[in-house]
């Protein structure tokens, strides 16, 4: 069966991000891929060389969902502390949804980000110059404190770890969590709001 579409690397992610929901990450083949959208195998790997890169393409995509929300925040209006709480709403906000509304497609990406590091490593990059971001534009106002940005974003990060980590999606669903992360993002303002 030939595609009504033209088949673009965009159409290959849709399609392997419904494959991986119905048959999980251990089971999902190109093969299972180029069925769904009516090519062969070797279509898809005209665009994606190997299944490890198309596994790594399709983990980057599902990560960038929630990077380019976050980078809307950045670049918006908002005062820096606004901005900052903002943002960390943001991240685990868009955590939650993606495991409650979806457990096994985010199972599924849970497995993928162990398997690629690289990608896994440039969203926590992303992340963390987006987190410096607000905190530069906080010091440059004289609302923050923090002599050296890059380790108070990294510190910023790893203190609201327990809102974003996938180790801890069980626990985002629980009674009280919202007050626990509304609890934990005032400490850390405190902790840097300029006196």
């Amino acid at each position: 069966m030939a595609p009504t579409e033209p088949l673009t690397p965009e159409r290959i992610l849709a399609a392997t991000e419904d494959v991986l929901r119905r048959h999980g990450a251990a089971k999902a083949t190109v093969v299972d891929v180029a069925r769904a959208l009516g090519v062969s195998h070797g279509s898809v790997y005209r665009h994606f060389r190997t299944k490890a890169e198309l596994r790594g393409a399709v983990t980057e995509r599902w990560l960038e969902r929630t990077t380019g929300v976050l980078s809307e925040v950045v670049a918006g209006p908002e005062a820096p502390g606004a901005k900052l709480r903002h943002w960390l709403t943001a991240l685990f906000e868009a955590k939650q949804h993606k495991a409650g509304d979806d457990p096994e497609l985010f199972a599924t990406y849970t497995v993928l980000t162990t398997e690629n590091s690289d990608v896994v490593d440039a969203h926590l990059g992303e992340l963390l110059s987006q987190l410096a971001a607000i905190l530069q534009e906080g010091v440059g106002r004289g609302e923050f404190e923090a002599p050296d940005v890059a380790a108070t974003a990294r510190a910023f990060f790893y203190a609201t770890a327990h809102f974003h980590d996938p180790v801890y999606a069980a626990e985002w669903s629980l009674p009280g969590s919202r007050e626990a992360f509304d609890a934990v993002v005032d400490l850390v303002l405190r902790g840097i709001t300029a006196r």
